[in-house]
């Protein structure tokens, strides 16, 4: 059990488009990934960078997304306005 309280307590550093931060609760949403970068969840989606993948793993606002130590992810603009 002491095992468990410290895992469950041990802070998580990752990075969100070259920035790093750190959580103490690994388990976090989306949205609320995008909110600690300073993001609009309204106006950006969250992606993992994964290696030997092309694309990113994109999630919708309200996924779970289990963060790990030195997890990389990028923010992608939903939509682009052109004039």
């Amino acid at each position: 059990m002491a095992n468990e309280q410290s895992a469950a307590n041990r802070s998580v550093s990752f990075s969100i488009d070259g920035r790093t931060f750190t959580v103490e609760d690994p388990h976090q949403t989306a949205a609320d990934l995008l909110r600690l970068a300073g993001l609009d969840p309204a106006l950006y989606d969250l992606a993992r960078m994964r290696a030997g993948h092309a694309e990113p793993k994109r999630f919708k606002d309200d996924q779970p997304v289990e963060v790990h130590d030195g997890d990389e992810f990028v923010s992608i603009r939903q939509r682009a306005d052109v004039v």
